[in-house]
């Protein structure tokens, strides 16, 4: 296969590692365009991941970074970092805990601060398929730009789907639900990854987040992104 369930490291909910999973691994994505002459612009996609094993303990660290321009002005500037805890009981039983981090230039938050916990379940394990869902409650503390901030009690849901189609390829789909009193996040990343070596990568992805009430001065409430990229892993 691609990349056994564990070094896959979807964002939402990592499965456990098999036996062989190295301690610490890795794995960094880009992908940039540049577009030049009627139309100049240029968009820049960064991501990056370490995971490391202490036991039945699943440690990561995320950070994400997205810029888009056009005839020089900016029009997506978005920043993200993520770090995530996951504790596996004997059979399909996990907790969890995240805190996340993020700014995004033009959906109206100067920036978001999320704390999350709660319980996992891993419905499917196995060579070809992966399937996990989980839900808890959580804390968010939004900083808006010319209001007093808000701080918000979160409803939690998500599940992270793998199949590994060929032995050369993989698809992965993510989503999540966050409910609070002011508005519902919803987020998804849907995946397709291609081995091109033992290290490298070609990733097409697409991703949607979805506010259902930001605020005033944002621009949408649902940004996409659809990218092509390279992974390294290590």
């Amino acid at each position: 296969m691609l990349a056994s369930p564990a070094a896959a490291n979807p964002f939402y909910a990592p499965p456990p590692p098999t036996d062989d999973a190295p301690i610490f691994s890795g794995d960094a994505e880009l992908g940039f365009t540049h577009l030049s002459g009627n139309t100049n612009s240029q968009t820049l996609i960064g991501k990056s991941r370490l995971t490391w094993l202490t036991g039945d303990f699943i440690h990561s660290l995320r950070g994400e970074v997205r810029n888009v321009s056009k005839d020089g002005e900016t029009s997506a500037e978005q920043y993200l970092v993520a770090g995530r805890e996951r504790y596996d009981f004997n059979g399909p039983h996990y907790v969890f805990g995240f805190a996340r981090w993020e700014k995004d230039r033009f959906a109206g938050y100067d920036q978001q601060l999320s704390v999350i916990g709660g319980y996992g379940r891993q419905l499917l394990e196995g060579s070809r398929h992966s399937l996990s869902l989980e839900a808890g409650p959580g804390y968010r503390n939004d900083r808006l730009r010319d209001a007093d901030n808000e701080q918000l009690a979160v409803a939690y849901t998500a599940l992270a789907y793998h199949w590994g189609f060929s032995d050369y390829a993989d698809i992965e789909q993510e989503m999540s639900v966050e409910y609070t009193q002011q508005n519902i996040t919803g987020r998804s990343l849907t995946a397709l990854t291609a081995r091109l070596n033992s290290r490298m990568s070609l990733r097409l992805s697409h991703e949607i987040k979805h506010n259902s009430q930001p605020p005033d001065d944002a621009s949408e409430r649902t940004d996409n992104t659809t990218s092509a990229s390279l992974l390294y892993h290590w």
